[in-house]
């Protein structure tokens, strides 16, 4: 790893960490060089500007978010059950939710901070969606659903609603619930092929 590298990953952390604890507006240039240890010229010089860093940081959330997500479902499910890998999902978000640091959606979060005028905040969050959206479909295809994007969508609204309702309670409760949900959907799902 190059001394940038090692510098950009260290910058990137720090917002990581600040960004989804305490919200994108309430933390300022100054408190993020103190965070990453690197003198200010050394943090503009790597991100030039705020919305640089804050859409490196979404995009680096993204990967690894996505990334943890299946690996979960590939450790935990049976891949030759397909209604075992969705609910998996579902599973993966519980132990999210008990995560001391659990903050809700750091995608909705910033939409909510900064809105669609956000130009790149925005389309990053809509890339995630979509990322999402494509690999609850690829889980729910194996089920023979007449239209497994409409039931990986009706699964991705149970996960964000999920998401965002254990972020505002502080509970891990909403992954059962929506787990719940999710099961009778893929049940109907199936009754139905």
């Amino acid at each position: 790893m190059t001394d940038h590298d090692e510098v950009r990953t260290r910058i990137l952390d720090a917002a990581e960490k600040l960004f989804y604890e305490r919200g994108i507006q309430a933390v300022g240039m100054d408190e993020l060089r103190t965070a990453a240890g690197v003198s200010l010229k050394r943090l503009y010089g790597t991100f030039p500007a705020k919305h640089d860093l804050i859409e490196a940081y979404l995009r680096r959330r993204d990967a690894r978010w996505r990334a943890d997500l299946a690996a979960y479902v590939d450790t935990h499910a049976n891949p030759d059950a397909p209604a075992a890998r969705i609910l998996a999902v579902f599973d993966w978000l519980a132990t999210w939710f008990a995560a001391p640091d659990f903050r809700g959606c750091a995608f909705i979060n910033a939409y909510g901070e900064l809105g669609a005028a956000s130009g790149g905040v925005a389309h990053i969050t809509r890339d995630h969606k979509q990322s999402l959206l494509a690999y609850l479909t690829r889980l729910v295809e194996p089920l023979g659903h007449d239209d497994p994007t409409a039931l990986a969508g009706q699964l991705a609204l149970l996960l964000d609603g999920a998401i965002t309702s254990a972020a505002i309670t502080g509970a891990p409760d909403p992954a059962r619930t929506a787990r719940t949900a999710a099961e009778a959907l893929v049940e109907v799902s199936t009754d139905d092929s």
